[in-house]
């Protein structure tokens, strides 16, 4: 499965950050023309903050879904100065069939991203309300035995879809050592994707696909480069670059369909 994140935090040219309702879409529907099963979204304003407001990101939603049945990724990620449900509201979306749910607290670099327990109960118990399969996002590795306790608990349900984020600033670096240890944690059923935030090229999402990563992501979120100074001007390309890397290890890349059966998506699209 190919995922995409198309818009930047701070995006320079020759890379053209998509902010509107119809920048976004215009690019996620390309980008799911290259290959791409999967479109994470958080909600914003036009000009790219996030915001508890919807409109903008139904009118996006509305757009994308007018030419394209890609899986729709929400978020309860973002900006830990909102309220709880201020960073799940894109869950009020019926359209949206995954949502992000990260897993800890940890260093952003200056500052603190908090994500509590309690908090990431609330997001998992709205995620069960609105029958939003949960990503689980992975920044430390204490993070994996948070997933077992919540999953025995009751909080969360087995088999864990998990997603390594590495790179980001004080966290888990982005190095093939952490996937080593990571995976090595991971009970038989579970599985796993990646994130490579400020990524300079797809070596560390070669590196995963070849441990068996079952999700990798690109996208403007994430960085803009595909190869050491080589930046995409939009985001299919980084899509069609993703694709070709899984292609040439020989193996096939997961339509939106088969991807909702794989992730074992139940609400309709």
């Amino acid at each position: 499965m190919v995922a995409v994140a198309p818009v930047g935090r701070s995006v320079e040219p020759p890379s053209l950050n998509p902010l509107t309702p119809e920048e976004v879409a215009a690019q996620v529907v390309d980008c799911a023309r290259a290959g791409a099963s999967m479109v994470h979204l958080h909600v914003r304003d036009r000009e790219g903050q996030q915001t508890e407001k919807l409109d903008v990101f139904t009118k996006t939603l509305d757009l994308i879904r007018e030419k394209s049945d890609i899986i729709i990724q929400g978020s309860t990620g973002g900006l830990s100065t909102l309220t709880l449900e201020q960073r799940c509201v894109a869950l009020n979306d019926p359209r949206v069939e995954v949502a992000s749910l990260n897993m800890g607290s940890v260093n952003f670099g200056e500052g603190v991203y908090i994500n509590r327990l309690p908090d990431i109960r609330y997001w998992a118990g709205r995620m069960a309300e609105t029958k939003v399969v949960p990503e689980l996002e992975v920044f430390e590795v204490g993070m994996v035995p948070a997933v077992r306790h919540l999953i025995q608990e009751g909080a969360l349900k087995a088999p864990a879809h998990f997603n390594f984020c590495l790179g980001f600033h004080w966290a888990l670096p982005a190095d093939p050592r952490s996937l080593f240890f990571l995976t090595s944690l991971l009970e038989e059923k579970e599985r796993w994707g990646i994130i490579h935030d400020s990524m300079r090229d797809l070596s560390l999402l070669a590196t995963a696909i070849g441990m068996g990563a079952r999700v990798v992501r690109v996208g403007f979120e994430d960085s803009v480069f595909y190869a050491p100074g080589k930046a995409a001007r939009k985001n299919p390309e980084l899509v069609e670059k993703a694709v070709s890397l899984v292609q040439q290890m020989g193996l096939e890349i997961a339509t939106p369909r088969e991807t909702r059966e794989m992730l074992g998506i139940e609400k309709a699209k």
